[in-house]
């Protein structure tokens, strides 16, 4: 897939484009944030850091389970 199919695809589809784009960044994102927290060790006092991180995963799960399908939903149904 070339730069010129993604930039196609983003104009044909920029809903769901901008859903799988940002889901592969927050994937990564959470991926590597997971890393960073276990290299600093257990977590001290509230563990913030670690709130955030389960935070942003559960909102990113929640997207996926709830938002999308009643997008698809309403989309489709007209």
């Amino acid at each position: 897939m070339t730069l010129a199919d993604i930039v196609a695809q983003v104009r044909e589809y920029p809903v769901a484009m901008a859903l799988e784009l940002g889901s592969i960044l927050v994937s990564c994102l959470l991926f590597f944030g997971t890393f960073v927290l276990l290299a600093r060790g257990a977590p001290t006092g509230t563990g913030e850091p670690w709130l955030v991180l389960i935070g942003v995963g559960t909102a990113f799960v929640l997207v996926w389970t709830v938002v999308v399908p009643l997008y698809e939903r309403t989309l489709y149904s007209e």
